[in-house]
Formats: structure tokens, sequence, C-alpha cells
């Protein structure tokens, strides 16, 4: 197990990816940070910093310049990992490209970012050259594989990127019109890792499996960013899988995950297909759900049968992950809701967006480090989503208790 020292939400504030990653890597330089459950392969905190700093500078090799967009095209994998912390290392504009919204999506987010390289793999390109068909002046597209992280010049050489720089770019996916590009800065991504630790206490012995895709904000910010601002590690496969999901866990000394709730359901049905038994994993703490609420009568069916906490929470793209948690055991959990505030400010507030009492229903509103910069090249959407005194208008509806648990009743529009 890792044996660094937590990094607190305070000292998140100051630092870059970079920064954080250089930290870790002087720190701790031999622990764990990413392994892979497929080949046994590990990264150590030296490693990730060695091959962070090939990833930018072959990126600069390709005349590309900080700021710029730099989108990655990855199925799940440690070396997924390594390339989108390498594109912010080097002061890029990491660009998600999510590999399931269909040619149209993908083809206007490369367009509308101004993407100057993609990162590909050989199971992604052809969808990448497709979705280019179009483009008269395509970016380069460039292929993760085996040699892609041997030294390639120097970062060195690179201007370190600063906290407020802009670090992740991030569609999101609205029920109608094109998507808007959320523009997360280096700091924001960082203090959404941050608010999981708090809420989780995690610390540099914790190991999560990551088993969401890194092109969706919870795959990233969740299990891979917490696990960088706290010290600890992560294990990717490259799919969710029933069948081996709690062998991993076991095998590979995870103490927590992060899923949603479909994910949960079929965990809960499908268990004679499973090799494991979370009861005979002696070290897992928790299960974590996100992204959409969770039936009550799944949550309660699934702790009952596994015996594991399964820790409630919301998040959003534009807060880089989580607003929201449950506490862990023994702290009160409130089956129905995704939780109290941590590491920002939530309010449940009217049409005037001032703060209603306990109890009655309005817009949830969020504020903090986490909370997004801009919608790209979008002034009218950022104007009627983030207010004058920095309060995120999430379009969400619910109440807050009088022990200050949120509960969400619906949406003001889709």
């Amino acid at each position: 197990m890792n044996e660094a020292a937590p990094v607190d939400a305070g000292q998140i504030s100051g630092l870059s990816v970079r920064a954080l990653i250089d930290l870790r890597a002087d720190a701790t330089p031999d622990a764990v940070f990413l392994a892979d459950p497929v080949t046994g392969n590990t990264t150590s905190y030296r490693e990730l910093r060695d091959r962070c700093a090939a990833v930018a500078a072959r990126i600069a090799g390709h005349g590309i310049k900080p700021g710029q967009a730099v989108a990655y095209a990855l199925t799940n994998g440690p070396a997924s990992a390594i390339s989108i912390l390498g594109i912010m290392y080097g002061g890029y504009l990491a660009t998600a490209i999510n590999l399931v919204a269909g040619n149209d999506t993908i083809s206007y987010v490369l367009s509308h970012s101004s993407t100057q390289l993609v990162l590909a793999q050989q199971q992604t390109q052809g969808l990448i050259a497709t979705a280019l068909e179009t483009h008269h002046q395509p970016p380069l597209t460039v292929l993760v594989d085996d040699g892609f992280f041997d030294t390639c010049g120097d970062a060195a050489d690179l201007p370190a990127p600063a906290h407020g720089d802009d670090g992740l770019l991030m569609y999101t996916s609205g029920t109608t019109g094109r998507p808007k590009g959320v523009v997360l800065r280096q700091s924001s991504v960082l203090a959404g890792g941050a608010n999981s630790v708090l809420a989780h206490k995690l610390t540099p012995q914790d190991r999560a499996l990551c088993v969401l895709p890194l092109y969706h904000i919870n795959g990233l910010c969740v299990t891979i960013m917490a696990p960088l601002v706290s010290g600890g590690g992560v294990v990717i496969p490259p799919k969710f899988s029933v069948s081996t999901f709690w062998s991993t866990i076991r095998d590979h000394a995870c103490t927590w995950f992060s899923v949603v709730p479909t994910q949960i359901s079929y965990l809960l049905h499908d268990v004679e297909n499973q090799t494991a038994n979370p009861a005979d994993i002696p070290g897992l703490r928790f299960g974590r759900s996100a992204s959409a609420p969770l039936s009550p009568d799944v949550h309660e069916a699934f702790e009952s049968k596994f015996g594991l906490p399964i820790i409630e929470t919301m998040g959003l793209t534009e807060t880089a992950a989580q607003i929201l948690s449950n506490p862990l055991p023994p702290g009160e959990r409130k089956i129905g809701s995704p939780g109290l505030a941590v590491g920002n400010d939530v309010m449940i507030a009217d049409t005037r967006q001032q703060q209603v009492a306990a109890g009655v229903e309005g817009e949830v509103l969020v504020r903090g480090p986490n909370v997004m910069r801009v919608y790209l090249d979008n002034p009218e959407a950022t104007a009627a989503s983030l207010t004058e005194e920095g309060w995120l208008r999430t379009g969400d509806l619910g109440r807050m208790d009088e022990d200050g648990y949120v509960f969400i009743t619906g949406r003001l529009k889709e």
C-alpha cells in the first residue's frame, strides 16, 4: 500500500495537474498509482510523471501550443489514463470524445472544440477517421501504441501550466440541441477529485476500481483524480464485467469502487456469473453510486445481499463530478438522498436565486472551486447558468431538509 500523505483541499487549490503529479513522484516515487488487471502491469508515480512528460513532449513535437485542444478517443486502461493526464501535464486542453455519442456528435465536438490533435487507439481510429471525413482541415490523429510513452523531447522545455489554466473540455449530452462544451480549469478538475477524497475519507492506502469510461466526468474525476489527490491507486480494467467484478476487487486489493445504478442492478441480479463474493474481501470499504438516482429498493436489496454500504452521491459535468455525498458509516445515510454538500456550497433557491426554507422545493445551485469556468463559445448558455455571485444553476429541482440532506424532486426543464 502507498505511504504518501494525502493532499487536502486547501493545498489543491494552488496546484496544477502537473504540479500534483510532480509532487507525488518526488514524495513517493515507487508507490503504485495505476494497475492493469489484464496484464498485471503497474505504473508507479515516478513512471506516471515520466510518461506524462513524454506525452506532453510528443504533443509539442507536432507543433501544438499550450492551451490548444487535444482530444482523446480512448477506451479504458492505464495507457488511456496516462494519456489524458499527459495532455493536461503539458498545459493542453484535454478534450473528451464520447465513443458512443454517434458520428454526428463526435464530428461536431472535434470541430467546435478546434481540436488540433487527436489521441486514438487502433480500435478507435476508424471512428475518428469517419467523423473527420467532412472536415476541410482535419486535426492530426496520433496512435497511443506500445512506443507512445517512450521519451520524445523534454517536457521541461514546456511552460508549466498554472492551476487556473483550462485543463478539461467535456461535452454534456443534452436531450435537445447540440451538446455544450464544459470548460474546467486544472484547479477545478483537482477540486472535483478532492471532493471525493473528503467525502469518502480516502487515504494513500485506498485503491479504487475504475469501471466507468474516462470520457465521462464520473470515471475521470472520481476514480482517477481522487486517488491522485489522496496519493492512492487505481485498478483499470478495459470494461465493466459482472463476472469478474468482485474477483478483480479481491485479487487487486481494491478498497472502493464507483458505479452507476444500472451496474448496481446488474451486480444484484446476475449473481450466478460472479466468481467471488464481496463478503470474502476484507479490505473492501464501500461502493459509490452516482450519475442517476439510485432506487431505494435496489439500494436496500444490494446492501442486504452483499453486506456492503453503497454511498449515494450526485455530481455534474459542470462541477467536475461530485457535489453531494452521503457520509460513510457510521454517519447517517438517508436512502433516496444524494446526501450533503462536501467541498462546495449547495443552496436550494427560488426563481430569484434566493435561498428558500428547509423543506421547500427550489432549484439546486452550486458554488465552489470545482465549478466550470464557461460553456465553450456559448456566452448565452454561460450567462444563463452562472450567476454574478458565482452560483451554478443546475436545472435540478430539489429540497433540503433541516439536516442539510438534499432530495431531488425533478427538473426545471430538459
